[in-house]
């Protein structure tokens, strides 16, 4: 009987199994037979289960502090090892673990309207980027490659590198007049160790080694050290400029020794530099003329950062001025003179030539010892320096032209001086 009743357990389970096995994949055979034998462990497998939902409900120190991180200011959506510090790598250092790529739905690049792929609002596309900051990053400028150019006298009418659009203010172009320099005047402070640069004339390059300015401007300069020389300059108050300007310092200055200081006869004068400039786009050499040379009529240029008006209202300018002036023919000049306060009886030295008289249109203070340039009568391209800024009767008067030291009367004087220093005075022949 016990026997017969064994049969037919065994029977019974045997049967359940082959039912429950049409309806279930061969792998789970083993499974279900271990649920049918096994022994229950509710206790275990209670505190098992607990022990995981606590895990997985405890939040982790890293978990949280990206929660709490959910709002970077500017972020690209990158692979995560190319993200360190919450910054793209730039540079290949460093390696991150992948089991570190964690990215929370909560995390959002708040770019909402940009056109650079990978860039969104919302979390990132991908599960294996993260949202990470784009670096600022700076870029060197490339200064371009000069242009090789011969002989003196080159005005870049349209600018160097870019142009001014709509400069109705008489600005000159960047490196427009690459012969034209600021000469700078060292003064110490009491209570700064550090010099000052003062400005206290213009000038003109005639030779990498040689300035071209008027001897009003250094009368009282007693030590040539005290002097600095700028080429290339143009906007005073920025460094950042295309080509930068080249400094050099002064290491004699010469004085035309008819030069009279009462009524500026003979207002010429040459400063010798420590070391020639570099020719560059910005910086080159301008012509003079022939000894004895005539320029009536010309249509000229001078240049300089002095005031924009005569007296207290006029103020000094911070980037590079032209004005055009033709230059006046000696008998007009002197009957226009005459009508202002100098007199009927005024005459005009040998040494000096006139330009400008229109309205506005004029030199004026701070403009001393700049250069007044007219093309050249063999090639109009290239320009020659006919005067210098000496003085006038106010600024910009209507029939009152500005006065001039005549530079082709000097020109054989100039020569004699360049070589007397041992330079070649070849580089500004035209």
């Amino acid at each position: 009987m016990a026997s017969a009743v064994r049969f037919m357990f065994i029977a019974g389970i045997a049967l359940l199994l082959l039912q429950l096995a049409k309806a279930r994949p061969q792998a789970d055979l083993e499974t279900l037979i271990g649920e049918v034998f096994k022994r229950p462990d509710t206790e275990k497998d209670s505190t098992s289960q607990q022990s995981t939902e606590e895990k997985n409900q405890q939040p982790t120190e890293k978990n949280q502090g990206q929660e709490q991180n959910n709002n970077p200011l500017d972020c690209q959506c990158v692979p995560y090892y190319l993200c360190h510090n919450d910054t793209i790598i730039e540079d290949g250092r460093g390696l991150i673990d992948i089991r570190l790529g964690i990215l929370h739905s909560n995390q959002q690049c708040p770019c909402p309207t940009s056109n650079i792929p990978g860039i969104k609002n919302g979390p990132c596309e991908n599960y294996l980027d993260v949202c990470c900051q784009t670096p600022q990053t700076v870029t060197e400028p490339i200064t371009p490659t000069p242009q090789i150019r011969s002989g003196c006298g080159h005005r870049n009418s349209e600018g160097v590198g870019f142009r001014i659009l709509g400069a109705n203010d008489g600005e000159a172009q960047f490196g427009e007049f690459p012969w034209m320099v600021a000469i700078l005047r060292e003064e110490s402070l009491d209570t700064n160790p550090e010099k000052l640069n003062v400005y206290q004339c213009g000038g003109a390059l005639i030779h990498p080694q040689v300035v071209l300015t008027a001897a009003h401007c250094l009368a009282t300069l007693k030590n040539p050290r005290s002097l600095k020389v700028r080429a290339g300059e143009w906007d005073t108050q920025t460094k950042n400029e295309l080509y930068p300007h080249q400094d050099r310092n002064v290491k004699t200055i010469v004085i035309h020794p008819d030069y009279y200081a009462g009524a500026l006869y003979n207002d010429i004068g040459l400063l010798f530099l420590e070391n020639p400039v570099e020719y560059a786009e910005n910086v080159d050499v301008v012509c003079l003329p022939p000894q004895g040379a005539v320029s009536d009529n010309s249509r000229c240029f001078a240049t300089g950062w002095g005031k924009d008006t005569y007296g207290k209202e006029g103020r000094y300018q911070v980037i590079l001025k032209k004005v055009d002036l033709p230059v006046v023919p000696r008998a007009a000049c002197i009957e226009a003179l005459r009508q202002t306060r100098l007199g009927p009886f005024f005459k005009l030295h040998e040494s000096f030539i006139c330009a400008g008289g229109s309205e506005g249109k004029d030199t004026c203070k701070g403009d001393g010892g700049g250069p007044l340039v007219c093309p050249s009568a063999d090639d109009p391209t290239r320009y020659q320096q006919v005067g210098i800024v000496a003085w006038g009767i106010g600024c910009g008067e209507n029939n009152t032209p500005g006065v001039y030291a005549n530079v082709a009367l000097f020109r054989d004087w100039i020569d004699e001086q360049i070589a007397y220093q041992g330079l070649n005075p070849s580089n500004f022949e035209s």
